[in-house]
């Protein structure tokens, strides 16, 4: 994972929820990660990653995900194995 990528990922498990993320860094990290991803109807997107299959909406016509996505996006990463630690 580059230094970007790290950066989303770190703002992604910060602690209050941000609602600044971009739905397009995150794919960008999702990717790096080395999801599978795919379109689905309309605005969602289908991801695989380590075995773990989830459904997101793109948002719109915002460009950044909201609290509730978030933490949505956040609990996917985990079920998968990505670990997040902070840095002291």
């Amino acid at each position: 994972m580059h230094k970007k990528q790290q950066k989303i990922l770190t703002r992604i498990f910060e602690d209050p929820v941000r609602s600044d993320v971009k739905w397009c860094d995150i794919e960008t990290l999702i990717q790096g990660l080395g999801a599978e991803i795919s379109e689905g109807n309309g605005s969602r997107v289908r991801i695989f990653l380590n075995g773990v299959r989830a459904v997101f909406h793109r948002p719109h016509p915002e460009k950044e995900c909201d609290k509730s996505a978030l933490k949505s996006i956040r609990r996917f990463l985990q079920e998968a194995g990505v670990e997040y630690h902070a840095e002291l």
